[in-house]
């Protein structure tokens, strides 16, 4: 057990020596040297300048070139919604067309009632959509459409509408039967047709 106390006595006396030995020292502190300019460094200061900075000069033709790209961008963007447009018209007008040719089919197997002048044809497209009596079942409807298709050209359901009895190039509806359906937009397509022709 003597050995111990000896032995933090020697520890103490090697802390108090550190401390005295920091104390003496002093930091030092390190100052930079002043770079020496010459003529060639100076023109390598402006140059490195120049290039972290950009001009007017390039500013105007990067704006240009971006103004030229967005010139280009917008009318493809335009055509790309047109033809989306064009492509919800063509499946509309296949809808109401496949439901008037069906309800054609159904009146001519004899399965619903039919007026003579309408030729088995249904009366307005609210009909293929409400639906009608079937002959020889009670309370049963036969329904030809969920809901009357939008037309994307005008953003409505009001459909431009021929008779059997109207020339196939009519703008007005006779009002016996819905024959065939077409758009109210007078615009042109990407094809140059007419919406109101297709």
């Amino acid at each position: 057990m003597t050995g111990v106390p000896e032995m933090i006595g020697e520890v103490r006396d090697d802390r108090q020596e550190m401390q005295a030995c920091d104390s003496q020292v002093e930091p030092t502190q390190a100052t930079p040297e002043p770079l020496k300019t010459t003529p060639g460094t100076r023109r390598l200061e402006r140059g490195i300048r120049s290039v972290a900075g950009v001009s007017l000069i390039e500013l105007v033709v990067t704006v240009a070139i971006l103004g030229v790209l967005a010139a280009m961008i917008v009318p493809l963007a335009q055509v790309s919604i047109q033809r989306e447009r064009e492509i919800e018209l063509r499946r509309a007008l296949r809808e109401i067309r496949s439901a008037i040719d069906e309800y054609k089919k159904t009146a001519d197997a004899g399965r619903i009632a039919i007026k003579f002048e309408s030729r088995g044809y249904p009366p307005t497209l609210k009909a293929l959509v409400e639906g009608v009596e079937e002959v020889g079942k009670i309370n049963r409807k036969l329904k030809f459409l969920r809901r009357i298709p939008v037309d994307p050209m005008t953003n409505s359901t009001d459909w431009g509408l021929r008779s059997y009895q109207d020339d196939f190039d009519s703008t007005t509806w006779g009002e016996q039967n819905v024959y065939d359906v077409y758009s109210k937009s007078t615009k042109k397509g990407l094809d140059g047709s007419p919406y109101n022709t297709w």
